[in-house]
C-alpha cells in the first residue's frame, strides 16, 4: 500500500445533523421565554418539553452517525442553559413569582431571586456534569438533571394554568416548587439515568407495553401525566437516599 495514500485523520468539523437538533431545542427554549412574556403559558410549557425531546435526540443522532465533536458538546450545554435554565425560570416568574411584589418590596425581591436561583443552579448543574462526565458511573446522575427539573417546573405551571388557577394565588407554592427544583439540581442526591443495562438496543417486552401506556396517558391528559411523572422522578432520588440511610447501606463513591 502506497504510504502517500493513507487515509487522513478526521478533522474537527461542525456537523450539521446533530447540531440542527440542538438548534431546534435552543429555538424552543427561546420561544418559551417569548410566549411567557406574552402570557401564553400553555405554549411556553409545551415548548420546554419540545426542547427536552430534541435534547434527547441530538446526542443519539450524533452517536448513530458518528458525528460527535467537542463543538457539539459545548453547543449542547449552552443550548441547555437557555432551554432548561432561563426558560423555566422566566416562565415561572411571569406566571407566579412576579406577583410576590404585591406583598411588599422585600417579597418582590424574593420572587425574582428565586427565579435567578433556579437559573444559576441549572448553570452549575450543567458545568458539574461536563466536568465529571468521564468520572461518574453512567448508571446515575448526581443531582436532578436539568431537563427533568425544567419538566417539573413547566408541567406544574401547565397543569395549574389549564385548571384555571392563577399564578398570583399560587405564588408561594410556585416559589417552593422553584427553589426545590433548583436545590435538587445541585444536590448530591443520586438519580437513575436509565442506562444501567449492558445492552441498550434491546428492551424487554413489558417495557414496550409500559411505554405505550405512558404515551396513551400523556395523549389523554398531557399536563397532569407529565407533572406526575416529573414529580415522581424528582422524589425518587431523596426517597432512595432515605431508604439507603435507614438500611445503613454504604454510599457508593461519587466523583
Amino acid at each position: 500500500m502506497d504510504p502517500s495514500h493513507t487515509p487522513r485523520p478526521r478533522g474537527r468539523g461542525i456537523y450539521l445533523l446533530p447540531n440542527l437538533f440542538t438548534t431546534g431545542g435552543l429555538f424552543a427554549g427561546f420561544y418559551a421565554i417569548i410566549a411567557a412574556t406574552q402570557g401564553r403559558f400553555d405554549d411556553a410549557c409545551i415548548a420546554v418539553f419540545v426542547a427536552a425531546i430534541l435534547d434527547g435526540v441530538d446526542g443519539r443522532v450524533a452517536r448513530l452517525t458518528n458525528t460527535q465533536s467537542e463543538f457539539g458538546v459545548q453547543y449542547d450545554s449552552l443550548a441547555d442553559l437557555i432551554s432548561f435554565g432561563l426558560a423555566p425560570a422566566l416562565v415561572m416568574y411571569h406566571w407566579a413569582l412576579s406577583f410576590t411584589a404585591a406583598d411588599g418590596p422585600t417579597a418582590g425581591k424574593v420572587g425574582w431571586v428565586a427565579a435567578f436561583l433556579y437559573a444559576a443552579c441549572a448553570a452549575l448543574r450543567l458545568a458539574r456534569f461536563n466536568s465529571q462526565v468521564a468520572q461518574v458511573d453512567k448508571r446515575w446522575f448526581v443531582g436532578l438533571a436539568s431537563p427533568a427539573a425544567a419538566g417539573l417546573v413547566a408541567s406544574f405551571v401547565w397543569l395549574c394554568h389549564a385548571l384555571g388557577y392563577l399564578g398570583e394565588d399560587l405564588r408561594y407554592v410556585a416559589l417552593g416548587v422553584t427553589v426545590t427544583a433548583a436545590l435538587l439540581m445541585v444536590s448530591r442526591v443520586r438519580y437513575s439515568s436509565f442506562k444501567g443495562g449492558a445492552r441498550h438496543d434491546r428492551v424487554p417486552f413489558p417495557a414496550i407495553l409500559a411505554a405505550l401506556v405512558v404515551l396513551v396517558a400523556v395523549a389523554i391528559d398531557p399536563p397532569a401525566v407529565l407533572l406526575l411523572a416529573c414529580a415522581t422522578y424528582a422524589a425518587s432520588g431523596p426517597v432512595a437516599w432515605l431508604v439507603r440511610k435507614a438500611r445503613r447501606e454504604p454510599a457508593e463513591p461519587v466523583a
